[in-house]
């Protein structure tokens, strides 16, 4: 039970948020709309002035004439009042000089219409008895009951004499009955006066099915939709719905607004309920917008309408004004004191600052003097760790050639031992020619310096067992150096090796491997021009090879 009735609340709270925010985005495009009126009316005047600029050429046939005033009619018939009038009348004349009763019986019909609409029923009735019904045809016939039927419900609406009342409304019954007799049932014309009944008889859910259907078939910005939409707003308030009813009176607003209908009334209706909910400011924009429409077609019938809210509305916008004007001066107050508070609080707080910066600097001072003390220590610790790096590397490079360097140097006192004794005995023998030979011969140097290459590489490799591949890993794809089957350095990989140890002297390179300074010198460029690094920082990259970290 419980979970129902929490479900129930849920979808009830939807359904409200729902609807808040719909009518809240329909009153959005309807204040957008209203912005935008000059543009439709203007898009209105241009079709009018294109319809006359028809009506003025020369020699144009009077039937034709007939039908461009009907079309400046049916523009001008929610416009402006006065112009369709003028219209009408022309277009009188010309039926008369036609002398064609069809087109007189249907202009004299459209007069009264529009008397009708404008509040003006005396002289409606008066037009309309003067026609011969007899002579009417089906099309005329049809417009002449729907301007009795029109007429005399517009009497029973506003009469305030019960018995004047009931007679209109019979009137009314009996020429509804009669245009029924004629109406396509399938036209809209027929649809709402079958809506109107039901919606009298309150069978609401019939009138709002036959509503559904009609406004289905209406056009955005055309009368019809917009008279659909005002009538859908009376069945939403006779069912209690107002959130319903003002959607439909913005909808029916918004659709006369954009089709430039001027002798409206969903826009007065709609502010007078925003008026009752006490929605001020709208209100008050809305009934101003209806008035000067009114003003503008000059309806009668509207003026009156709006006459009866419109001061109202102006006085309750006035004491809104007022009010806010009020507020406004209060808070104009309370601001000033919060003004000279705030004032006061930074003068304050700005001699604190002053005393605070004057400590922070001071602090600062301490502070860059604490720094620059620990920058110090810091590069000294730097240095230290990198001299003890370099000692260490050096220790080790050290022992390792102090090591080999014994044992090669003692393997020389132990050749040139063997050397002397060779010599020796050559003497002694007297083989003065052989020993020549011997002498003379590069084979011993050869084969000495061989025997010091290959002791080079296997030391030097033996403190840097990836020199080859780190060095190779600084030159460009395609220019990296591959070493023969045996071989542990080549020229090129001596002459940094060298460099690594710290022995970046060509000439002193140059003796030890026994080439020339020019040799070196060139083999250095050549490697550095294969570079992938910056050829200037090469050797910084070899000294960095194999180096402690």
């Amino acid at each position: 039970m419980t979970r129902k009735l929490i479900s129930l609340i849920g979808i009830l709270l939807f359904s409200i948020l729902t609807k808040a925010s719909v009518l809240d985005s329909l009153f959005v495009q309807l204040e957008q709309v209203m912005d935008s009126s000059k543009i439709y009316d203007e898009t209105k005047e241009l079709k009018i002035r294109s319809l006359k600029g028809l009506i003025n050429e020369p020699n144009l046939p009077k039937e034709q004439l007939f039908q461009l005033n009907k079309r400046l009619i049916n523009e001008y018939e929610k416009y402006t009042f006065d112009s369709t009038i003028h219209y009408i009348e022309k277009n009188l004349e010309v039926a008369q000089q036609l002398k064609n009763a069809s087109l007189i019986n249907y202009t004299n019909l459209q007069l009264t219409k529009i008397l009708t609409l404008s509040g003006r029923y005396k002289e409606a009735i008066d037009i309309l008895s003067e026609i011969n019904k007899l002579s009417l045809s089906r099309e005329n016939l049809i417009f002449y009951f729907e301007n009795y039927q029109k007429v005399y419900s517009e009497l029973s609406f506003y009469s305030q004499v019960d018995k004047i009342k009931s007679k209109y409304k019979r009137q009314y019954k009996n020429y509804t009955d009669s245009l029924l007799y004629y109406l396509d049932s399938e036209s809209d014309s027929y649809l709402s006066i079958i809506e109107t009944r039901h919606r009298d008889l309150r069978q609401l859910d019939d009138c709002e099915k036959i509503n559904t259907q009609r406004f289905n078939q209406a056009k955005m910005a055309t009368p019809n939709y917009s008279l659909i939409a005002f009538e859908r707003s009376l069945l939403y308030e006779l069912q209690g719905d107002m959130e319903n009813q003002k959607k439909y009176l913005i909808l029916s607003a918004i659709s006369d607004i954009k089709a430039s209908v001027k002798d409206n009334a969903s826009l007065t209706i709609l502010a007078h309920l925003l008026y009752n909910n006490k929605q001020i400011f709208k209100a008050h924009r809305y009934i101003n917008f209806s008035f000067n429409d009114a003003e503008f077609y000059n309806s009668r019938l509207r003026f009156i309408g709006i006459s009866n809210i419109l001061p109202l509305i102006t006085e309750a916008y006035e004491v809104s004004v007022d009010q806010q004007k009020s507020k406004l001066r209060k808070s104009l107050i309370i601001i000033s004191l919060l003004t000279f508070v705030l004032l006061f609080t930074v003068i304050y707080i700005y001699i604190q600052v002053k005393k605070l910066a004057s400590a922070r600097n001071e602090l600062k001072y301490a502070n860059s003097q604490l720094g620059n003390l620990n920058e110090e220590l810091k590069s000294t610790n730097t240095l230290l760790n990198k001299l003890n790096l370099e000692l260490s590397e050096s220790n080790h490079v050290k022992e390792q050639y102090i090591g080999n360097f014994l044992g090669i140097w003692s393997n020389f006192i132990d050749k040139l031992n063997n050397y002397r004794k060779m010599v020796n005995k050559q003497i002694e023998a007297r083989k003065v020619t052989e020993l020549h030979q011997i002498t003379k011969s590069r084979k011993l140097i050869d084969d000495e310096l061989a025997d010091f290459y290959e002791n080079f590489d296997t030391t030097f490799l033996s403190i840097y067992p990836g020199f080859v591949e780190d060095f190779n890993n600084l030159l460009e794809d395609g220019e990296k150096i591959n070493l023969k089957k045996g071989e542990l350095l080549n020229t090129e990989l001596r002459i940094f090796a060298l460099i690594r140890l710290g022995i970046t002297d060509s000439s002193k390179i140059a003796g030890l491997l026994r080439y020339s300074v020019r040799t070196i010198y060139n083999y250095r460029v050549k490697i550095k021009n294969k570079s992938v690094v910056p050829r200037d920082d090469f050797e910084d990259y070899i000294l960095k090879i194999g180096a402690f970290s």
